[in-house]
């Protein structure tokens, strides 16, 4: 049976148990799509990521990503890792500061700063398209999802940044803590609209961030995501759209993830060209090996 090298993660995180849990399997060359699909349903993890030789001379490494029930065309949170694990196991250099990750979303360059455990990474996000623009008192099913919430000044988004997400923004940030999703409301607006759920975000006074960030996924499972990436970098290209980024040129950092026992920074920026990079630290826990045949059934 082949054994492959194995690595858990926790990512936007700056010490184990903050961030987001990803695993990552080296060497996954021969894994089958079955196989991969299986691997990440053990691992019981959001997602599970699959690393494989440079398929163009132009990327650093190609990469699959599975959550349990499906594979993942693009999510922030494993691409970040990923490139945390590749350099680890010194599968690649960064060449002037840039790694290049080959997935279903493209090549996309992921920025690495720093060394050590005060190491960034951030990845550039696909670009992200307004879908719709809404006033909740007009949409039954957002409504619903924000029924009891009080609202902040921008008006409700559904915008897909490689996954879809409906954005609001909440008063304040005691508001937003203190939120109890409504999990029918919010699986319903995920279904009726194919998004993820809702996103919902509050300006912060915090030294350390300026945007606190929960992100309810309605379907197809419904929970609150620790971390998310692109949940976060979807955000981005929206208060870009609106000229309302908080920070400064187009720098700033989030907190989310403290409402389910995590305590997760994510560092989000948008370029002079409009682009979203997302990124932030990345702590390795577990460093070892899977012994998994390469055929899933």
């Amino acid at each position: 049976m082949p054994r492959r090298r194995y690595l858990q993660l926790d990512v936007f995180a700056d010490r184990p148990g903050a961030g987001n849990p990803l695993a990552v399997v080296l060497d996954a060359a021969g894994l089958d799509d079955d196989a991969m699909q299986a691997i990440a349903r053990w691992t019981r993890l959001p997602e599970t990521t699959f690393v494989f030789p440079a398929p163009s001379p132009t990327a650093s490494y190609g990469m699959r990503m599975f959550s349990p029930r499906r594979e993942v065309p693009f999510a922030g949170h494993p691409s970040v890792g990923t490139a945390h694990a590749v350099l680890e196991a010194g599968l690649a250099t960064p060449r002037d500061g840039l790694l290049v990750q080959a997935g279903i979303a493209g090549e996309l360059p992921l920025r690495v700063e720093g060394d050590g455990n005060a190491r960034t990474i951030a990845v550039r996000t696909p670009r992200a398209q307004v879908v719709e623009v809404a006033d909740a008192d007009a949409h039954p099913l957002l409504r619903a999802a924000l029924a009891g919430l009080p609202l902040g000044r921008l008006p409700q988004a559904l915008v897909d940044g490689g996954r879809r997400w409906w954005l609001a923004e909440l008063a304040d940030e005691t508001a937003l803590r203190g939120a109890s999703p409504d999990w029918d409301a919010i699986g319903r607006l995920a279904v009726e609209t194919d998004s993820m759920g809702l996103c919902a975000f509050a300006r912060s006074d915090d030294p350390v961030y300026y945007l606190a960030v929960r992100a309810w996924v309605g379907a197809p499972a419904q929970f609150e995501d620790a971390a998310s990436g692109a949940a976060n970098a979807t955000l981005a290209a929206w208060l870009a759209s609106r000229d309302a980024l908080p920070g400064d040129g187009g720098f700033y950092r989030v907190s989310q993830g403290r409402e389910v026992g995590h305590d997760a920074i994510i560092e989000l920026r948008v370029d002079a060209d409009g682009q979203v990079w997302s990124g932030g630290r990345v702590q390795s826990v577990v460093t070892g090996h899977i012994d998994w045949p390469d055929a899933g059934r």
